[in-house]
């Protein structure tokens, strides 16, 4: 009995490490964490929870996002951008940071701050009033560190944020939604477009900055689609059929200006920690020739009214399309599944005109290894 009961401790130290063990590599054989910043383009549901106009929770959004093939929230027929990465992560798609569900190991998948509406000024969608800004999306990002810290302690929470990719969308709302929203908008009085364009980008550089203080090391940055393209621009701004020539300006003023804020700043830190995505470009591309990626359209919106089915929401009384994989655009503004899975291939391992420095391909090599 004695050596038994002096053999006994042991035993349960062994137990317990075993145990301990278990749980550690647990933790760790999970897929990276994946956060997402932004606006309606990376969007799984926050505004679900808001009293706002800019939702997505009624069909036939979702048509095609399964099981249900009911609407969640995504601003699309089914899966949107960050669903689509997470597959890609080998992860569950990431919760909507405000919804109920997202608790004890859920946090541990990462978790999605989007809100629709939004841009890099606080002054971008005011006439959607209840929307989460950017700063309110950093403010949520600390405020879920400090739940992961209470569920896995400091030093994995830290890790954890730590070794997480990082999507962020925005800007394009505040050309749409901000300073080509009505004629003679305050901010179009306050700047001409290029002056407005410097002072977005010195904006959204800050906003990186507190991303990079608050833990970020790997950050997609998308820069905007083809603005003046989109079926909403075609209808009210367009003519006979040509893209709005002030829009599309604005895109191509700010996406090269992004791109070198980005590479100005890992320059700076002194790694890649910022990688442009240049999402406008692989836009672009099928815009240009929709044919080519197996589009009937790149002008037409599967879901809406009125001329390229541009004007107003998507709803169940609007003209909805048949077959979503010939549109690259779902609603007026955004594209449809298969447009997104096209953008997130260019994403995955798209040269350096798309992906700079690199694809998120190479990211995950380069960090497997570390």
């Amino acid at each position: 009995m004695a050596i038994l009961s002096s053999f006994a401790p042991l035993t349960i130290l062994s137990l317990v490490l075993l145990v301990v063990g278990i749980i550690v590599s647990g933790v760790e054989a999970r897929p990276r964490a994946f956060f997402v910043f932004g606006d309606s383009l990376v969007d799984n549901g926050n505004n679900n929870y808001l009293a706002t106009t800019a939702r997505a929770d009624a069909p036939p959004y979702g048509i095609d996002y399964p099981p249900s093939h009911r609407p969640t929230g995504r601003f699309s027929n089914g899966y949107n951008i960050p669903d689509l990465i997470s597959q890609r992560l080998g992860a569950e798609s990431t919760l909507p940071y405000l919804s109920p569900e997202l608790s004890g190991n859920k946090l541990l998948v990462g978790a999605n701050f989007a809100s629709a509406g939004i841009g890099i000024l606080n002054d971008t969608g005011i006439q959607f009033v209840n929307v989460i800004r950017m700063y309110r999306q950093l403010h949520y990002f600390k405020e879920y560190q400090n739940r992961v810290r209470a569920l896995i302690g400091a030093s994995q929470a830290k890790s954890l944020v730590n070794k997480a990719l990082v999507l962020i969308t925005v800007g394009g709302n505040d050309f749409v939604n901000n300073y080509f929203l009505v004629p003679n908008s305050a901010r179009s009085q306050q700047y001409p477009l290029p002056a407005y364009v410097k002072y977005l980008i010195s904006e959204y550089q800050k906003l990186l900055k507190k991303l990079y203080d608050l833990g970020a090391r790997r950050v997609l940055v998308t820069g905007t689609g083809p603005l003046g393209c989109v079926p909403s621009e075609l209808a009210q701004r367009g003519r006979n059929g040509q893209c709005a020539p002030e829009l599309q300006q604005a895109a191509a003023l700010f996406n090269p200006q992004l791109e070198k804020m980005l590479l100005r700043l890992n320059r700076k830190i002194g790694k890649d920690i910022f990688i442009a995505a240049n999402t406008g470009k692989t836009h672009n591309d099928f815009v240009s020739n929709p044919q080519q990626f197996g589009f009937f359209t790149s002008q037409v919106a599967c879901c809406g009214q009125g001329p390229y089915n541009g004007l107003g929401l998507c709803t169940a009384l609007s003209n909805l399309c048949t077959n979503r994989e010939q549109y690259a655009f779902w609603d007026a503004f955004h594209p449809s599944e298969k447009a997104n899975r096209l953008i997130v291939e260019e994403i995955m391992s798209g040269s350096k005109a798309y992906m700079n420095p690199m694809n998120l391909s190479t990211i995950l090599a380069l960090d497997a290894n570390t």
